[in-house]
């Protein structure tokens, strides 16, 4: 079965940097896209990027710039480097994968991250 793990989560000062990973198993790439969402107290969860098994990128604008996803197969990991950070990007950020050809969608149980001086 699919099973999502992140981590990296912290807490970082405004204009800084932080890097999640997630762990995956279970998961063929070709047919599987993969994405990071957030979600901020008392707010809608929110798709931040997601990626494509061509490796197509779509970010959301309030990220567009300043996150980037990135994975490696060998490793079975998906990253997502965060850069410029600010107190609004505060949120538990959640990683997950949608198997495309049946449309099914698996969550991580996600890693707070909190910007903040």
């Amino acid at each position: 079965q699919v099973q999502l793990v992140e981590s990296g989560g912290g807490l970082v000062q405004p204009g800084g940097s932080l890097r999640l990973s997630c762990a995956h198993s279970g998961i063929i790439f070709s047919i599987y896209t993969m994405g990071w969402a957030r979600q901020a107290p008392g707010k809608q969860r929110e798709r931040v990027v997601i990626i494509t098994p061509g490796g197509s990128t779509n970010y959301a604008d309030s990220v567009k710039g300043r996150f980037t996803i990135s994975r490696d197969n060998a490793k079975n990991t998906v990253y997502l480097q965060m850069s410029s950070l600010k107190p609004e990007d505060t949120a538990v950020y959640y990683c997950y994968t949608k198997n495309i050809v049946v449309q099914k969608e698996y969550w991580g149980q996600g890693t707070q991250v909190t910007v903040s001086s």
